[in-house]
C-alpha cells in the first residue's frame, strides 16, 4: 500500500491537474461516498469493475434498490445485437460514468487500460462527470512505474481472471493517460481506498 505521504503528495498533484481526490479507509466508506455523489434521478454508467464489484456497487446496482437511471440495465435487457451496439455507444455520453483504474503516478498521471476501450470515451470527453475508485495500491512514483504496473501487474491478473470465467484470456487494446482535465463544464474525481482493492 503507499504510504500516508505518497497518498498526499499524488492527490496534491491530482489536483493541479484538475481531478478532485480524496482518501476513505475502508471500502465501506468508499461505497457510501461513492452513493453520496451520485444526486437523485442521474443517469449512470458504470465500466467493467472488479473494484466496484469488490465494494458492492455492482450489487447495489443489481438491486434496484437506488435512486438512479442506471444504462447498463437497458443494455444487458437488449437482445438485439445491433440495437445492443447502438446502445452501448450511446451509454458513453451518460451524466455520471462511474469506474476505476489501473495506475496513478505521484506526478499526477492516471492511467486505464482496456481490450475494447469502451470507457475510454466517456473518461477522456463525453460524461460530464466521472467518479473513480481506486485502492491505494495502485499509487507509483513515476508515470514510467504506471505503464510497467498496467503491463506486468494489472494485465497477467486481469487475464487470469478471463481465462477463470471461461473466455480466452485479455489484452490491452487501448490505454488512456489522463494528464489533465481542462474543460470547465466537466467533474473528474478520484476517491482512494486504504485497502487492496482491484488489478
Amino acid at each position: 500500500m503507499a504510504s500516508e505521504a505518497s497518498i498526499k503528495k499524488t492527490m496534491k498533484a491530482l489536483k493541479g491537474r484538475g481531478i478532485d481526490a480524496e482518501f476513505v479507509k475502508t471500502r465501506e466508506e468508499a461505497l457510501k461516498r461513492l452513493v453520496e455523489s451520485i444526486p437523485e434521478g442521474a443517469e449512470i454508467m458504470t465500466g467493467g469493475s472488479t473494484t466496484l464489484e469488490e465494494i458492492g456497487f455492482v450489487d447495489l446496482l443489481k438491486s434496484k434498490r437506488h435512486k438512479w437511471k442506471n444504462l447498463k440495465d437497458e443494455l444487458l435487457a437488449e437482445k438485439d445485437s445491433e440495437k445492443q451496439a447502438e446502445l452501448r455507444k450511446r451509454s458513453v455520453t451518460s451524466e455520471y460514468f462511474i469506474g476505476s483504474v489501473h495506475a496513478v503516478a505521484e506526478t499526477g498521471e492516471v492511467l486505464v487500460a482496456s481490450a475494447s476501450g469502451s470507457q475510454i470515451p466517456a473518461y477522456s470527453f463525453s460524461s460530464d462527470n466521472i467518479i473513480w475508485i481506486a485502492g491505494a495500491q495502485k499509487i507509483v512514483p513515476t508515470a514510467e512505474d504506471a505503464f510497467r504496473r498496467v503491463r506486468e501487474h494489472s494485465l497477467p491478473l486481469e487475464d487470469k481472471r478471463m481465462k477463470s470465467i471461461g473466455y480466452s484470456g485479455s489484452t490491452i487494446g487501448k490505454l488512456l493517460v489522463f494528464e489533465r482535465e481542462i474543460l470547465p463544464n466537466r467533474k473528474i474525481r478520484l476517491i482512494f481506498v486504504n485497502e487492496k482493492l482491484g488489478f
